[in-house]
């Protein structure tokens, strides 16, 4: 949504100047002109068979669709052009918290886009497709003993379906046993927010803990709530404020003292990998992202996997098909009568499978280490940049990732939202914000494994710059972003009068 002077630069369907120097790209249908077409179709060779014989009337449009007539130079540079008018991590640093945007080898993404995986017809019989099931198998037994977990499913298609899947287990485990009053999932109030939505999907009742004064799950208030009705107890380790559990092996005995399941959220899992195992820390089941984790780009609304890893008693009810090694070939096995039945189309995303896979050999055990080793010295060595200018609600040892306050600089009128536009000036995206929710005028930073120490400076003397102008000329703040195509938003007018479709 474009604010008026942004709309009137752009007149005529030419691009144009905005503050600051900025381009101001027109939409595709702006450059329209009738006539204009990017490509034309030889004549018509076979018979011509009229539409009413192939689409049903009621199916049938009743007008031209409105199209934009580009030529395919248009077409071609206009989404150059705004792809470059987008922060990624290709540009620079992308400090998302918890979202772990890092940098991919662009290796795997060539191996993704060979043409025995790209071009694999989804709907191949096993016979045809032995390489993909063999790359599948072979990517879960990997996972498994990264995770500590007996057998791991890839067919979720991302973090908050692989939640949604390991709870339909546990539903499915409590209710073979007879054991249906267990329907609540316990959470702490650092948790991402799919975790309680995923609970009310499975049917269950969230209930959320208050964490203690270190920011970690109070053990005590734990205790408390696992009662006969306690199913799960669902946490993120380290957790959102990027602090480790201490006390998660005497957690994982209580919540298995009161007959409950332990899952983990591996959203974190960038701050564990080749390092700790969460089956080793007594976690029944878990979630991964390889869009987070294992290379994949992550953002612009996918692609995403989320693989679910269980302990051995929780096999059976894995989503059916698994993929079984018979006899020296590769089978997809419908034969699971306690499976909690198919989650996802096809198998999970197998370009996802590809390149995690390529991530993971190319690493191998050491490189998998030193990746999550230099993931939490860059978040440490980040946070000794910027704790003299933020306040650091949370002073715990950090891991992968830390989370900042802006309340010193809402004691001037700045706040964190003005702060995470302002950056968009010196050229960063911004951090996570106002999440968690424990804390006020949150800034969550994960700078990952793939950053260099002069790109941590440079983000670092950006934030620490901002920290100042809050001080001394907080209105510099309350009008940024100055050099970006489409200026601030009113924000409270653009939700209350949302215009998703042009209109000429």
């Amino acid at each position: 949504m474009n604010t008026t002077k942004d709309r009137q630069a752009g007149a005529a369907g030419v691009a144009g100047a905005v503050p600051g120097g900025a381009r101001r790209e027109p939409l595709i249908f702006e450059l329209s002109v009738p006539g204009h077409v990017g490509y034309r179709l030889e004549p018509l060779d076979v018979p011509d068979v009229p539409i009413e014989e192939l689409v049903p009337k009621e199916f049938q449009r009743r007008s031209e669709p409105r199209l934009p007539e580009v030529t395919e130079p248009q077409v071609v540079r206009h989404f150059t052009r705004i792809s470059v008018l987008n922060h990624h991590i290709d540009r620079d640093v992308f400090p998302l918290g918890s979202c772990t945007m890092k940098y991919n080898p662009k290796v795997n993404e060539a191996v993704a886009g060979l043409g025995g995986f790209a071009n694999l017809h989804p709907l191949t019989p096993e016979q045809g497709a032995q390489g993909a099931l063999a790359l599948m198998a072979d990517l879960a037994r990997h996972l498994a003993v990264i995770t500590g977990m007996d057998r791991v499913t890839l067919q979720p298609a991302a973090g908050a379906q692989g939640e949604f899947t390991g709870l339909l287990i546990a539903r499915a485990y409590f209710h073979e046993r007879g054991e249906n009053e267990r329907n609540r999932v316990i959470f702490p109030d650092s948790a991402h927010g799919t975790n309680p939505a995923s609970a009310a999907m499975c049917g269950f009742e969230p209930v959320e803990i208050k964490s203690n004064a270190r920011g970690v799950v109070d053990v005590e208030a734990l205790s408390q709530a696992l009662d006969g009705r306690a199913a799960v107890f669902m946490v993120t380790n380290p957790n959102t404020l990027g602090l480790f559990e201490e006390d998660i092996l005497a957690i994982a005995a209580r919540v298995h003292e009161a007959g409950a399941l332990l899952y983990l959220d591996g959203a974190n899992l960038n701050a564990l990998a080749g390092v700790t195992r969460p089956g080793d820390m007594g976690f029944d089941i878990c979630h991964l992202n390889l869009h987070k984790t294992f290379s994949t780009p992550h953002g612009g609304g996918g692609p995403g996997s989320g693989p679910v890893g269980v302990k051995a008693r929780l096999e059976p009810y894995l989503p059916r098909p698994t993929i079984e090694e018979r006899g020296g070939r590769y089978i997809l096995d419908w034969n699971r009568p306690r499976s909690v039945g198919k989650v996802h189309s096809f198998y999970g995303n197998f370009g996802m499978h590809v390149r995690a896979l390529a991530y993971i050999l190319a690493l191998g055990p050491d490189g998998l280490r030193e990746a999550t080793e230099n993931a939490v010295l860059n978040a440490n060595y980040l946070k000794s940049l910027l704790v003299g200018d933020f306040d650091l609600p949370y002073d715990g040892p950090s891991l992968h990732e830390f989370v900042l306050s802006g309340d010193r600089q809402k004691e001037h009128g700045v706040r964190t939202a003005d702060m995470a536009k302002r950056l968009l000036d010196h050229g960063f995206y911004a951090p996570t914000v106002y999440f968690p929710l424990i804390v006020h005028e949150a800034l969550m930073i994960e700078p990952t494994e793939s950053e260099t120490k002069e790109s941590l400076d440079r983000f670092a003397a950006a934030l620490i710059d901002i920290a100042r102008e809050a001080r001394e000329n907080p209105a510099v703040l309350h009008e940024a972003p100055h050099s970006t195509p489409v200026r601030r938003l009113d924000e409270a007018r653009a939700a209350r009068e949302l215009k998703l479709r042009w209109q000429p």
